[in-house]
Parts: C-alpha cells; sequence; structure tokens
C-alpha cells in the first residue's frame, strides 16, 4: 500500500545577508526521507530548533523547501501553482502551535472557523452557518459562543477552535505542530484526547510535531527523532522508546522526567563533537538509525 504522504531528501535552506562579508547559509532542515501511511499518528521530535516545524511548513509549501520531494496521495506537491497548491491544501491543514496568535483578533469565531468554507466557496451562507455549529459540537465548543472574539476564549478552547478551522473542508492529513506546548498542563490531556477521538471518529492521519516525549511514545504510532536538521532515528514509537540506538536519542530519552523515584535512569550526556553525520541504516527491522 503506497504512503499518504512521502517526504524523500527534503532540505531547506535560509540566506542571511550580512553587512559586510559573505551571506551565511543555514540548512534548518538537512536531506530529511520519511512516508506516512493512512490513519497512523507519525511523531517528529526533537529539542528546540532542530527543524521541525520547518518541516511541516514545508511539506504545506507555507515556505518553499530548497530541494526535495513531498508526494501527497502520490502527487508530487513541489511543481504546483500557486492555485494549485492552495486547491491541494482542501486536503492538507495544520493546527499551530500558539493558540493566542494563530487566531485574528479581530474576527468573530464562528467567522474563524468558516473562512476556509468561504474561500472554497462551499454551500450558502445558511448552509456554512450549519457547517460551523457541526465544527463546535464536534470539538465541544458551544455553536451559540460563535459570536464571540478569541480573547474571550481560554488557551484550550482557542486551540479547539484552531482545530475546528483545520477540520472545516474535512482534511484527510493534519500538521498538528506542538498542539498543547502552549496550554496548562491540566488542559493539555483534553486537547490531546479530543486529537485521538476525531482521528477514530474522522479516519485522520496526523503529523504530530513534539518535544514532549511521554506524549509522543503515548500516542504515535511511529516516530521520527531529529537533531540539527537531520532524521538521527526512526521506527515504531515502542521500538524507539524502548531500544534507543543513536546516541542523541538515548541522550534525549534519560531527560525524561520519571514519575516514580525509583526509576530513575542516569542521565546521559550527548557530545554533539562526535556526533558525525551519516545515512540511516536499519539497526532492526522497520528501525532505522544514523550510526
Amino acid at each position: 500500500m503506497s504512503a499518504l504522504l512521502e517526504v524523500r531528501h527534503l532540505v531547506k535552506e535560509f540566506r542571511q545577508s550580512r553587512l559586510f562579508g559573505a551571506s551565511v547559509v543555514t540548512r534548518a532542515v538537512d536531506d530529511i526521507s520519511f512516508e506516512i501511511q493512512q490513519g497512523e499518528t507519525f511523531g517528529l521530535v526533537g529539542e528546540s530548533g532542530c527543524g521541525k516545524t520547518t518541516t511541516g511548513r514545508c511539506i504545506l509549501r507555507l515556505i518553499e523547501p530548497t530541494s526535495g520531494q513531498v508526494r501527497f496521495k502520490g502527487r508530487d506537491l513541489a511543481p504546483l501553482s500557486a492555485n494549485e497548491m492552495r486547491l491541494a491544501r482542501r486536503d492538507l491543514q495544520i493546527v499551530f502551535q500558539d493558540p493566542y496568535s494563530s487566531l485574528n483578533p479581530r474576527m468573530r469565531v464562528g467567522a474563524i472557523v468558516e473562512e476556509p468554507l468561504v474561500i472554497f466557496r462551499e454551500g450558502t451562507k445558511v448552509e456554512r452557518a450549519r457547517r460551523v455549529a457541526e465544527l463546535f459540537e464536534l470539538v465541544g465548543l458551544d455553536p451559540t459562543q460563535a459570536t464571540k472574539y478569541p480573547h474571550e476564549f481560554s488557551g484550550g478552547q482557542r486551540q479547539r477552535i484552531g482545530l475546528a478551522r483545520a477540520l472545516a473542508l474535512n482534511p484527510s492529513l493534519v500538521i498538528a505542530d506542538e498542539p498543547v506546548s502552549a496550554l496548562d498542563v491540566s488542559v493539555q490531556a483534553q486537547v490531546v484526547n479530543l486529537l485521538l477521538d476525531l482521528q477514530t471518529r474522522l479516519g485522520l492521519t496526523y503529523l504530530f510535531i513534539a518535544h514532549d516525549l511521554r506524549l509522543v511514545r503515548q500516542i504515535c504510532t511511529r516516530v521520527a527523532v531529529m537533531y540539527r536538521g537531520r532524521i538521527v532515528e526512526l521506527g515504531d514509537a515502542e521500538a524507539v522508546f524502548t531500544a534507543p540506538t543513536h546516541p542523541y536519542t538515548v541522550a534525549l530519552l534519560s531527560a525524561v522526567p520519571k514519575i516514580n523515584p525509583g526509576d530513575r535512569v542516569a542521565r546521559v550526556v550527548f557530545d554533539a563533537e562526535s556526533c558525525v553525520p551519516v545515512p540511516l541504516r536499519e539497526v532492526r527491522p522497520g528501525h532505522f538509525a544514523a550510526i
């Protein structure tokens, strides 16, 4: 069975001009490849600045990749025109990390959720209003609150509004870019449970970008670990978490706080200078590491 999303040798470079001297090129995403199957939750993890969010935005072409290939449902997205890509985004949506800045503060939340329907000319005004009410109920919000503004909602409620907007056009793939990292711990579980419930009910596929390793282990079927723009380990979530192979993955997991004091694991210090970029190789069936 072909994958829903295929990313092949994706590269993204940022060029920074200097007043004096040559410009500096930073390779934020460095030749990464992975694929996501229909209906799975694929986790992309790593420390801040490793290139996770840039990868997600390159897939959607919110920023243009420098090179590489992104295929969605067998179709290469790179050569699509701006209008063709806009149409393709009906099936590719994103939930942003910060629920406070991702919603237009001057728009009522009902209009925010309705906006994708208006852009794609879906239904009459009455039909769109009905669809907005359905979406509010789907994410656990009262449809009568659609006339309010974003500042009248809590962070968790704003993230639900962002999720409702993402689901308006019935996408197949949702990129969840650290969707709970800006929320209180008490609210995070509610949003995560909602994401899992919606996946079951709507048959969604998730690219789940996060740095919370315990959460990724709980909800993801497969996981890729990123370091300095490269994927250093890739495989089934349980295999990666129980038998990490790359030194960076080992160090990352050793830093995860343990609930029971008796479960403490010695902290592993990662030697970045000794980490030489090498291609991924299969260390166990379906488990790859850059060693």
